[in-house]
């Protein structure tokens, strides 16, 4: 993949990648700040500033009117790591996706009416998904089994609605102006669009704008866990759900794709481990799943499922670990292996195919390293051994390295 890159004198990180088979461009800029850049009695303030960030910046009052009336669509998710906004719009009306992007990055427009708007819509979502959806507390449950030091220790919503609720419009700019700066965020821009007219419109919208003073993250280290964590909760949910979780290492540890590759074996498909023996022949759950939190600092493996009518909790935890016993007790097969590897190859190269999945892949690995870093990720998927993974099975599944969570219904 032909990428281009440039660094502004701001500290902007820019990426490109020209598609011209697409009519269309993409803006995409992820900055560096997420829930873990919280104070821990003021979470949820990353995820809030999704939603602010939509209510209008200090030159244009209303953000999404202009893009729409241009033909084009926009979005954002925010996780523990990074906040991430993106924009498309026909390659003809390119330059309003740099002006809208480049405006709120300067500044937003800051008033308590904006501020109870945004406040009230994160307040709804967080009762709607946290407090009155089914199985909706499980990330303020296990979480904070799982970290106890750690900011991953909450989710991106926040700690406690009440955080939120008690947000002032002081702290909010605070924390616009601590984060939301050039020099802690990168564009990438993909499309139908050259790279001569990307440096043009990036110089003329983006360059302007100051550096600013961002705070050198200093996040205490997750202590090694010593002994499992077990937690048993009642709510009125329809069915039982088990929840277990083991430590694993950061988005750049050397076994972090070996973890990938062994969430995949147990539960990828129906001819995974866990779906082909515990779902469909053996019928213990109607539903199960593995997968890792990749994130930045080290993550979880985690493992999710339902039983069946009339197994327990006990019943299914066991089934669970007589699989991953067998994963720590016998090498993965070849063909097995390879079949994940496979897979993972196809998924990635038709997921590249979309120039709006290219730029947010772009802007995420110039954040965490080198934009080129997306062309090597099916050679270290391939590169990992079944050697390393029965090495990084008997490490991880160990009882001494896990969380596990009852969640019973009532």
């Amino acid at each position: 993949m032909k990428i281009n890159k440039h660094i502004f004198p701001n500290g902007l990180r820019l990426v490109h990648h020209e598609d011209t088979s697409t009519q269309m461009v993409a803006l995409n800029i992820v900055y560096d700040v997420g829930a873990r850049d919280e104070h821990p009695e003021h979470t949820g303030f990353a995820h809030l500033f999704e939603h602010l960030m939509f209510g209008g910046s200090v030159h244009i009052p209303d953000f999404d009117t202009p893009l729409q009336q241009a033909g084009g669509e926009n979005n954002a998710w925010t996780n523990n790591d990074v906040t991430n906004y993106y924009l498309t719009l026909p390659k003809s009306n390119v330059e309003i996706g740099f002006w809208l992007e480049s405006d709120r990055m300067l500044e937003l427009a800051f008033s308590e009416q904006s501020l109870e708007v945004q406040r009230a819509v994160v307040m709804e979502e967080f009762k709607q998904r946290c407090l009155n959806l089914p199985y909706g507390d499980v990330g303020h449950l296990l979480r904070p089994l799982a970290y106890q030091v750690h900011p991953y220790r909450w989710p991106t919503i926040g700690k406690e609605l009440s955080h939120i609720a008690h947000a002032t419009l002081e702290e909010v700019k605070q924390f616009f102006f601590r984060f939301y700066a050039p020099n802690n965020a990168v564009l990438a821009v993909t499309g139908n669009i050259s790279w001569e007219e990307v440096l043009r419109l990036t110089e003329k919208w983006f360059a302007p704008i100051p550096r600013r003073e961002v705070p050198v993250r200093q996040l205490p280290q997750e202590p090694v866990q010593t002994a499992e964590r077990r937690q048993t909760v009642e709510r009125k949910v329809p069915l039982d759900a088990l929840f277990m979780a083991y430590h694993m290492g950061s988005r750049t540890d050397a076994d972090y794709y070996a973890c990938d590759i062994l969430s995949d074996i147990l539960s990828n498909g129906r001819s995974s481990r866990l779906v082909s023996r515990l779902v469909q022949e053996r019928k213990l759950f109607s539903s199960l799943d593995a997968y890792i939190s990749g994130t930045r600092d080290a993550g979880l493996l985690q493992i999710s499922g339902k039983p069946s009518a009339g197994i327990s909790l006990e019943q299914a935890e066991a089934a669970v670990r007589r699989e991953l016993e067998e994963l720590v007790r016998q090498p993965i097969g070849e063909q097995e292996l390879e079949k994940v590897k496979n897979k993972f190859e196809s998924t990635q190269i038709f997921g590249n195919i979309n120039y709006l999945n290219v730029a947010t892949n772009l802007a995420w690995f110039e954040l965490t390293g080198q934009a080129e870093d997306i062309d090597r990720e099916v050679d270290n998927y391939r590169a990992v051994t079944a050697e390393q993974l029965h090495r990084v099975a008997r490490q991880t599944f160990r009882e001494e390295n896990g969380v596990v969570l009852y969640y019973r219904s009532c």
